[in-house]
């Protein structure tokens, strides 16, 4: 164990790890889904062009997290069972790998099929894939089931750091709060 190591992340890893949830999840939330015809509806550009644009957000702030995270001194915290431990770089893994793959498969997706992306400034990026429309709709789909598998993994993550805090009470969720919402036990 590092005595050295604090006791909570950084204020720059907070600030990352909670703008990064709210983006995803607002993505989530604006993502149009369905149909191509449905989400290329002018009816629903409002609500793509965010969400294309919060995508490009999330893959911003995990460049981001990535480069801070390699240098960053990570709060100790108290052992468990190695399952746990192994279950968690697992989830925390599996969620970087998503929040890089989300992006890539819904830029590809929208090229292949001869969409550009567009942003909420009316920016648009044209395709700069050639067209394979059966290719693009088979990736935009993959893109799909990413976003809810990574809703599904961080609802575990959520569950797991409160399972942490109410039930072991060690500290895990504390270390990931600002130090403002925790009360601190005084040390034994």
């Amino acid at each position: 164990m590092n005595r050295n190591a604090p006791d909570q992340y950084s204020a720059l890893g907070l600030a990352l790890h909670w703008v990064t949830a709210i983006v995803v999840l607002t993505a989530f939330i604006y993502g149009p889904g369905g149909p191509e015809a449905r989400v290329y509806s002018p009816a629903r550009d409002f609500d793509r062009q965010l969400h294309e644009t919060l995508g490009l957000v999330v893959f911003t702030l995990v460049l981001l997290r990535m480069a801070w995270r390699a240098g960053a001194v990570i709060p100790t915290t108290t052992p468990g069972p190695r399952w746990q431990m192994r279950a968690a770089r697992l989830v925390q893994f599996a969620m970087y790998v998503l929040m890089v793959a989300l992006p890539v498969t819904a830029v590809t997706g929208a090229w292949l099929e001869g969409h550009p992306l567009t942003l909420l400034t009316g920016v648009e990026v044209a395709p700069r894939l050639a067209q394979w429309h059966a290719a693009g709709a088979v990736i935009a789909e993959i893109h799909g089931w990413l976003g809810d598998t990574i809703m599904w993994l961080a609802g575990l993550h959520a569950a797991a750091g409160l399972y942490h805090h109410f039930v072991l009470r060690d500290g895990v969720l504390a270390s990931m709060l600002p130090g403002w919402l925790v009360r601190r036990r005084p040390a034994p």
